[in-house]
């Protein structure tokens, strides 16, 4: 389960540019759940997942992850627990090395770190196995630069490459959004199927699925200042395009006069 604690975040603090990105911010998701947290650009979206990655110290506040206060963990002791996949799909690839070299990385995250030849046979035979499994082709390219790739590919193999060791917590910040509309179909779908075939909880492939109605919790940053993070529990469908059609409703919990209205997208 993660937990996050009446977190905050300062930017620039006592000059012109500060900006408070964070104001006391409260999360649960508790395991085996698929949440979504939207909201205006700006709004904190990219930040919130950050403070969780360890990519900055948060100013004041506590995350928890599987019962341990990761706060004060650097961003590369949280990668044992965390995966990741970022809106740019050139971020999380090292596009001067293979395919193969790329995926090892992820292969070996987290274990003791020692002198030796990374890509053993038994691992290049593994590797195939996984990369064959994405249905394009990549699995007889594995010395290819992953840089010589397409957005699309280098995405799904950030995905791959971000679930090869279970982690405890996926953050998808907008993983298809720099896509074309095909590459975003095939990532969303293989999204539902990495996403399914690591979960250990029995549905999990109907909660997975990105591809359906869903009924999970959705989070949302309204606008007003300071901003809210409430929480809203509508019918979604997504179709191929990832846009979504949500039912009208209203932020619970928004101070404003007006409340912020959620609706149809």
């Amino acid at each position: 389960m993660l937990e996050i604690r009446t977190v905050s975040k300062t930017f620039n603090p006592g000059t012109p540019n500060e900006l408070h990105a964070l104001q006391a911010v409260n999360l649960t998701v508790n395991d085996g759940s698929f949440v979504v947290i939207i909201g205006t650009n700006g709004s904190g979206k990219s930040t919130l997942l950050n403070a969780v990655a360890g990519s900055f110290c948060v100013d004041s506040g506590a995350i928890f992850l599987t019962g341990a206060d990761i706060t004060k963990w650097p961003e590369h002791k949280r990668a044992k627990l965390i995966g990741r996949v970022f809106q740019n799909p050139f971020s999380g690839t090292a596009a001067n090395m293979s395919i193969a070299e790329n995926l090892a990385l992820a292969a070996y995250r987290g274990k003791p770190r020692r002198l030796g030849w990374p890509l053993r046979k038994h691992l290049l035979s593994q590797l195939r196995d996984r990369v064959s499994q994405l249905n394009m082709g990549l699995e007889d390219r594995l010395k290819n630069p992953i840089g010589s790739l397409s957005g699309g590919q280098r995405q799904a193999l950030t995905l791959l490459m971000a679930t090869w060791l279970r982690p405890e917590v996926l953050l998808l910040d907008e993983h298809t959004a720099a896509l074309d509309p095909k590459s975003a179909d095939q990532v969303i779908a293989l999204t539902a199927t990495i996403t399914a075939s690591t979960s250990d909880k029995p549905d999990s492939a109907a909660r997975s699925s990105l591809l359906r109605s869903t009924r999970n919790r959705i989070y949302y940053v309204c606008h007003c200042s300071p901003p809210l993070v409430g929480t809203i529990e509508l019918y979604r469908t997504f179709d191929p395009g990832w846009s979504a059609t949500l039912t009208w409703g209203f932020l619970q919990g928004c101070p404003s006069t007006a409340r912020c209205r959620i609706g149809k997208r």
